[in-house]
This record gives C-alpha cells, structure tokens and sequence, in this order.
C-alpha cells in the first residue's frame, strides 16, 4: 500500500486507528492505559455543530470542540483565508523589528472589537501562553514602575488557566498541583464564587459580595504592597460553568481599585461572543488591565492566542520598558492572524454576539430552567451560549453523590451513546454550543440532554444509588 492511499480518511477501520493510536498518542489529560483498554473515538468529519466518528454516527456537539468553534464547522471563508495566505506567505515571524500584513491587521480589529481601554495586543499560540504571558507582563510592569516587590498574583480554587508551568499554577485545580510541584512560587489562591456549593442559605447577591470580599483578606494577608495582580474568568469554564452573582465582579473591581492592584480577565473560553457580549467582562460588569484570549478568536480552525494590554500596563511597557524579553516563534503567526480575520468579519456578519445576547442566549436559557424539575437536577446555570446542570442525590437537601461514583461521568456515557457530546465536571453536566447554533437545534439539543439524564436517573436507580 503506497503512502498516499495509506493517510486517506476511510482507507482505515475504526480498529486499525484505534491500534496506532494506543501505540504512539498521549492525548492531554488522559489516562494512557484505559483509552488502550477501551479504544479512542476516532473523529472524521463535521460541519454547522454535528460530528460524524469512523462508524459514521452523527453526534450534536453541545461543547464547541473545546469551547471553541464558535462560528460551527465547515466555514469556508476561514479556510480560504487560510489558503490564500499559505499560499502567499506561510510564515514570518515578529522578532528582530519585522511584521507582516494578517498581524497588524487583526491587532487593528481587535483593539476596534475589544473594550476601549485596549489598544494593543501581544500575540501568543495558545491561551496557556497567554497566561504564561500575563505572569511575566504583570512581574515587569511592577518592575518598570518601581514597585518590583509586588509579584503575587491570585487566582481562584478550581479556576481554569492552562496547563502550562505559569497557567497550571494560576489556575486552582488541585489535580494539576499534584503533578508537578505546582504552583510555582508567589502564585496564591482564594475560594470560588460557586453559590451551589459555597452560599448555602445565603441570598445569592450577599453570597457575591462575601465571595469577592474573600480577595481583600487574601490581599491584607499577604500585603497590599506584594500583591501584582488578580485573575479570573468571568465565567468559569473547565470548573464547571459556574456563573457568579451579579455582586461578585463589581466588589472584585472595587477592591482592585483600592489597593491598586491589575486585573486580569481570562476570555479564553469567554471571549469572541460566548456570553452575548464581545468579552465576558463586557457581559459581567468590570474593565481589565489586561485581558487572555484564545479558542473563539479563530474559532479553533488554527491555534491561536493572545494578551489585550490595557493603557496602563502598555505605556509602562512602551515608554518605561526598553526591551521586553519574552515572545513566541508563532507570536503573530500569518496564517492564524488571517484565518482570526476571516472569523471574526464572520461573527460580525452573521451576528452571533448579538444572536446571542437577544435569542439563542435566552432561549438556551428557558429551556435549561425546565430541567429543574428532574429528580436529578439540583440547579441549572447559563450565561449566553453556556450551560451546566448540577446532578444530585436529593433535590431537597441538595445533597450530592459520593465522589467515587463518579455520576456525571456515568451521565457522560449516555449522551456519548445518544449522540451527544456534554461534557462532565464532577457532579455537574456542561455546555458551551457553537454560537452558530439555532432556537430549533437548541431544542433538539434538549431532548438529547433530558433523554440522557432519564437513561442516568434509570442507571442509578438499577444499581440502588438513587431512591424513589
């Protein structure tokens, strides 16, 4: 068998991909030796919000890839624009005082689409180095504006940031310190605004305010004059759609302010329509130093990423800085720049912001309100084209399901079996649909998510997990 006829889609069976996957990829955040055991889903086509696998199942995908695909599958205009600049430059890169026409262009549009106090962007491949990034911005700003004692950052328990060095510690997930000796030196963290789990009994705008009030104690602990930053997704993604109350980043805002601290927006799954405003900080009410992107600016069709810069940190940098020693090979990569183009006059075209904001956003939302009625629901949560649904042991009590069960991975098998792909954080159930989706495929999503949760609900009670 030559070569060619060899790496063709279909010249393969499920089984032979499967064989040669165990044997050579280490897929990310996978157990190596129960995706041999089982053997990977092994993903061939797509187009507008469906997959097709090797068996030729067609699956809904209710989470946007990895929360990126935001304008759908099967856009040409993002791979003609990808062509055409193959075609006439691959590649350059932005060191040594060079650059190239799609990266000039796409810093023009993206300080016209981001909030007004952005004028200037550093461009990365990756969120994780977006976030790798703002560490070292964060650590020379103070450095340039001689205060250099001022090097701890804060983020949050169980936030998301990344998997890399800088990006895994910043984030709050336990799991990833445990590996790796994490975090990495003046990098703290303080408790989540998750209302489920933290404000039992507690009014929910109250509970906001207790929760970003948490930040000050961390900041008076540590010391005001010590503290660089503080990061955040409007939104927690990876954790689990946890949408915080109305109160919680106005306070968070406000106690910045006070001490003077920058803060930092991570819109890597927030950004580029996600949450019915361009930026989730739009959507939730505050206005970042610098602010993370990645995922939705090129709808994931080719990597990219990047840090907006906000006036204060970019005129230190600009006026006070001299060189700035940190950048990426793919910095302003050309054919990424082009296809983030082509997405974003895209988006703009069809609307999807405001689709968003006025329609899908709150019909999604509607209909994840009808599943509280379920045995298994204890609350739901949206913001814009974002959802999760926490499972429960008792309705009444809230009670949740012993860990070791592992529900919503039990839930995740059913959608995966009824051609839907959700995906679970512990107990809780997530979306986060291409925002090319419509009212009427929302509505089929629906069916789907109810079927799954009624084919869990019969699970549970078979194996006398769930009582009547």
């Amino acid at each position: 068998m030559n070569h060619h006829s060899f790496t063709q889609h279909g010249t393969r069976g499920t089984a032979d991909w499967q064989r040669a996957d165990a044997a050579h990829f280490l897929h990310p955040f996978t157990d190596p030796k129960g995706l041999a055991a089982k053997g990977a889903r092994i993903i061939e086509r797509a187009e507008n919000i469906y997959l097709w696998d090797s068996e030729g199942h067609k699956i809904l995908d209710a989470m946007s890839g990895l929360w990126c695909v935001n304008v759908g599958y099967g856009q040409q205009a993002l791979v003609d624009a990808a062509t055409q600049q193959l075609q006439q430059l691959p590649f350059y890169n932005a060191f040594f005082q060079t650059s190239t026409p799609p990266a000039i262009e796409l810093a023009e549009l993206l300080a016209e689409i981001t909030p007004p106090q952005f004028q200037h962007v550093f461009f990365t491949g990756s969120g994780s180095e977006g976030n790798d990034t703002v560490v070292r911005m964060v650590r020379r700003y103070w450095d340039l504006v001689g205060q250099p004692e001022r090097k701890v950052i804060i983020g949050r328990v169980n936030g998301y940031h990344g998997s890399t060095m800088a990006g895994a510690s910043l984030g709050g997930m336990s799991g990833m310190h445990a590996q790796g000796g994490l975090p990495i030196p003046d990098i703290t963290h303080i408790e989540q605004p998750h209302a489920f789990e933290n404000g039992t009994g507690m009014d929910r705008e109250a509970f906001g305010l207790k929760a970003a009030r948490w930040l000050e104690e961390k900041i008076l602990a540590i010391g005001p004059g010590r503290v660089a930053a503080f990061i955040g997704e409007p939104v927690q993604g990876a954790g689990g759609v946890i949408v915080p109350p109305a109160s919680y980043w106005p306070e968070i805002q406000r106690i910045c302010d006070k001490y003077g601290i920058l803060l930092v927006s991570d819109e890597v799954i927030c950004g580029f329509g996600r949450t019915g405003h361009w930026f989730g900080c739009e959507t939730l009410g505050f206005k970042p130093d610098l602010m993370t992107f990645a995922k939705g600016v090129s709808s994931g069709y080719v990597p990219l990423g990047g840090v907006m810069v906000g006036g204060r940190v970019a005129q230190a940098l600009i006026e006070l800085g001299g060189e700035f020693n940190h950048g990426f090979t793919y910095s302003g990569h050309p054919v990424a720049c082009a296809v983030a183009l082509a997405n974003i006059k895209l988006i703009r075209e069809l609307d999807l912001v405001g689709r968003v904001r006025r329609t899908t956003g709150p019909h999604l939302a509607a209909r994840f309100a009808e599943l509280n009625d379920h045995p298994l629901v204890g609350e739901t949560q949206t913001c814009g084209m974002m959802g999760a649904v926490q499972l429960v042991k008792d309705k009444a009590t809230g009670e949740s399901f012993a860990g070791a069960l592992e529900v919503g991975m039990l839930c995740r098998a059913h959608c995966f079996g009824n051609g839907l792909i959700m995906r679970a954080v512990g107990d809780r159930m997530i979306v986060a649909p291409p925002l090319v989706m419509d009212c009427a495929q929302i509505d089929e999503m629906m069916v789907l998510i109810r079927r799954c949760l009624d084919l869990t609900l019969v699970e549970l009670k078979q194996k006398g997990l769930f009582a009547s």
